[in-house]
Parts: structure tokens; C-alpha cells; sequence
């Protein structure tokens, strides 16, 4: 799985990764392509077989009421996945924290989100809740 960080996100998140068993993971910032609009880089993501790691998250999912009926993924086939980490503030330390999760979620699932998001929260409460679900809806 090569995971690839969005710029909404620290870049110590793709050492991180590489530590943690993911050395193909690179982000948008190290490949140069900061300032990139989402919509561009989602043939990029196809093409290339990459997982988004973002906390835009509704830019690609849509909704949360209604995720996959709209959104940069909606018409999207095939994909690697895409990881969404959500929180009220997202600090470093929430990134890191939150990301931890997703790992390792990703190492429970056999590292496998073909068509799926994986959704690591952190709601009002300070619960962290994880979700999966397949983007787009079918």
C-alpha cells in the first residue's frame, strides 16, 4: 500500500508511515505538487495506486450524512482507498494520534481499502471512533 499525505497534513506523518512498514509513502508537498487542487490530484491517486491520507474529507467522500453520493470520488471506479482523519482541532499531535489508529486499523485489515474510506475521528467527547465504508456507495 503506498499512502500519500495530503498537504492539510504534516509531513511527519510519511515518516511515520515508513516506520511503521509503509516505505512506498510519500505526500503531496514532497512530491512537489503543493497547491494542487483536489481535483487534480485524484487522476494521480488512480494512476499511480496511491491511498490518500487527508483531513479534507469531504472534498472526497462527501457529506457525512451522505458519503460517496458526492464527492471527488463518486465517479471513481477503482482507487487504493483514501484515509480521512477528522477532529474539532487537528494539532500535530492529534494528526499523529489519529494516524496511529488508521495504521493500525490498516494492519488489522491486511492493508487492503480498494474502493473503501477509512475514517479515524476524534469527536467532541475525545472518543476516537473508526469507520469503514465503500466509496463510492454502491
Amino acid at each position: 500500500m503506498k499512502l500519500f499525505i495530503d498537504e492539510c497534513l504534516s509531513s511527519e506523518l510519511v515518516q511515520r508511515a515508513i516506520v511503521r512498514g509503509h516505505p512506498d509513502t510519500s505526500s503531496v508537498v514532497y512530491r512537489g505538487l503543493a497547491g494542487t487542487k483536489d481535483w487534480n490530484l485524484v487522476p494521480i491517486l488512480v494512476a499511480e495506486d496511491l491511498t490518500l491520507v487527508t483531513r479534507n474529507a469531504i472534498d472526497f467522500q462527501g457529506r457525512a450524512d451522505a458519503p460517496g453520493e458526492k464527492g471527488l470520488y463518486k465517479d471513481v471506479e477503482l482507487h487504493a482507498g483514501l484515509i480521512c482523519l477528522t477532529a474539532p482541532v487537528m494539532d500535530l499531535d492529534t494528526q499523529i494520534e489519529l494516524f496511529e489508529v488508521a495504521l493500525d486499523e490498516l494492519d488489522l485489515l491486511g492493508h487492503d481499502l480498494v474502493n473503501t474510506c477509512l475514517e479515524v475521528m476524534l469527536d467532541a467527547e475525545e472518543r476516537i471512533i473508526v469507520t469503514r465504508y465503500e466509496l463510492p456507495k454502491v
